[in-house]
């Protein structure tokens, strides 16, 4: 499948941000994984490194590659972190929290001096916002805080598997909010943050450093 080799493109583009000693946050989702797993490889050949995964999936995984990991209770700072996104705009704000785990990735994405991007090109888009914001909710407030966005003007679904919420790695639910174009994306991110019961949401803004997109056998690399 092309969309995998772009995806394995991209994240073999990042290794070469990744240095002998460093502390090295792991994303979340399919092009994450295959970071995860190159990096796997460059474990076995010497290279040493500690890994913080951004969720129970990405650890389970790393620790499967024998990838040493370490958290943020030893380690507060992280050198690099590779991640993918839903959408990323020519500024590098990125939509993220597809596959759920947007609270973890935004914490070690805080932590982190280098915040690189990895993911195939059909991720670039001019305007955020046809992929549906996932916002991270606690259930006792996931009601109040649908009513809330809906008057933002979003479509709420709550994510659900089977007919059964989805459950993140922090016990929490989530909201996808169907926004179409977001035009201000860092009001709208200012407005969610704002709402008490919302945990936190899938607008990165301000925080990555490099993205690397795959196209073909292409990778191109834009810096914010």
């Amino acid at each position: 499948m092309a969309n995998d080799q772009e995806k394995e493109a991209a994240a073999r583009a990042s290794l070469r941000f990744i240095r002998d000693g460093q502390v090295v946050g792991l994303g979340t989702g399919s092009t994450a994984a295959f970071f995860i797993r190159l990096l796997g490889e460059q474990v076995r050949d010497g290279l040493r490194i500690r890994g913080i995964p951004t969720s129970v999936r990405s650890k389970e995984l790393a620790l499967s590659l024998g990838i040493p990991l370490t958290t943020l209770e030893e380690c507060q700072e992280i050198a690099v972190t590779v991640d993918g996104a839903d959408e990323v705009d020519p500024e590098l704000r990125l939509i993220k929290g597809g596959g759920g785990a947007l609270l973890r990735e935004k914490v070690v994405a805080s932590a982190t001096r280098q915040l690189v991007i990895v993911a195939d090109a059909t991720k670039r888009v001019p305007v955020l916002g046809k992929f549906p914001l996932p916002v991270e909710v606690i259930q006792f407030a996931q009601a109040l805080v649908a009513k809330r966005i809906a008057a933002l003007g979003a479509e709420v679904r709550l994510r659900a598997e089977s007919g059964i919420p989805f459950v993140t790695d922090e016990n929490n639910h989530i909201l996808d909010c169907h926004f179409g174009e977001i035009p201000d994306a860092d009001g709208l991110a200012r407005q969610l943050s704002d709402m008490p019961g919302v945990v936190e949401h899938g607008l990165f803004i301000g925080m990555v450093s490099t993205a690397l997109f795959a196209k073909g056998s292409e990778v191109v690399e834009l810096h914010r």
